[in-house]
Parts: C-alpha cells; structure tokens; sequence
C-alpha cells in the first residue's frame, strides 16, 4: 500500500486529507489525527553454490516473467530475515538450507510492488531434493561464467560481487 491509495482513516473512517507531517506529505486524518506511513518492505535472499555453481530460480509470475533470480522473497511480521530466507528457499527449490553468513544488504525498491531493502545471505544445502515450486518453473546451478537472463539488481548485483570476489 502506497500513501497515496490511502482514503479514508483506519481508525475512525473519515475522509483523509494531504498534510506535510515529518518531513514529507503523507495522509492524515483531520478527524483523529492519525497520519499514515509507509513501512518498508524487507525481502531475503540466499547465494547458494555448489561444486562453484550459484542456484537460480526461473521466474513464473510478473515482473520479470522467465527471468532468473536468486531464491528470495518477502519477509512476514514475526518472522527474522534469517528464516525468511530459509523458508524462501525451500519453497522455491526444495532445498534445506542453513545460514552462514550476512552477505549484503541492498536498497532502492526497483518497481512498485518490489521490496526497499534486501538482505542476502550465503547460505549451505542441508538437505530436501533439488525442485522448483512456489513462484518459479525451473531451479538450476549455473556457472557465474554463463548465467542466464537475471531479474532483479539485487541479483545482479550479488551475482556481479561474488564474479569479482572469484577472479
């Protein structure tokens, strides 16, 4: 939810109104006084690699449709970004994995519905069988010398690191 598809106040209904509130214009009820802010949204993501390949998932859904990304995904309210990660994961590839290490922390929401920060992780199989599921048709390893069309900066961005980090 954007500040501007606020209408009408959540606490008492009545019509909101444009005011400049903590530096920035955001809704605000003239009624009640509560104003609206716009939290962040927080994905997590894992760098797998095996045998020196990184694991992709295929994209199903828009944006990005048929484009490859790391497994990542939104984080849930009581949730750390640790198991979020790990929950991403698994859905996504089938694949159990343990966190090993903060990796980077990236921001800059990319499109409406993306997330402002993403935090990835590196991450090792544990278990679970190799299969794609959730939002993506296909889940492989690919060479950081021949990746396929990636979605996402955070993704490329990762991926671009640990190219140089390897050379």
């Amino acid at each position: 939810m954007n500040e501007s598809s606020v209408r009408f106040c959540i606490q008492c209904g009545t019509r909101v109104i444009q005011e400049e509130k903590f530096g920035r214009v955001r809704p605000v009820c003239p009624a009640c006084g509560w104003i609206f802010f716009t939290d962040p949204k927080v994905a997590a993501a894992v760098v797998v690699i095996r045998e020196g390949q990184v694991l992709l998932t295929r994209r199903i859904n828009e944006p990005f449709q048929g484009y490859w990304t790391l497994p990542a995904g939104f984080m849930d309210t009581g949730e750390s970004p640790e198991e979020t990660a790990r929950r991403e994961c698994l859905e996504e590839t089938g694949l159990q994995v343990n966190i090993v290490e903060l990796v980077d922390i990236i921001s800059g929401r990319e499109h409406e519905h993306g997330a402002d920060l993403v935090l990835v992780y590196k991450a090792e199989i544990t278990g679970g069988n190799l299969q794609a599921g959730d939002d993506a048709d296909q889940v492989e390893f690919f060479a950081l010398s021949n990746l396929p069309g990636l979605a996402f900066i955070a993704t490329q961005k990762t991926l671009q690191k640990l190219q140089k980090n390897l050379d």
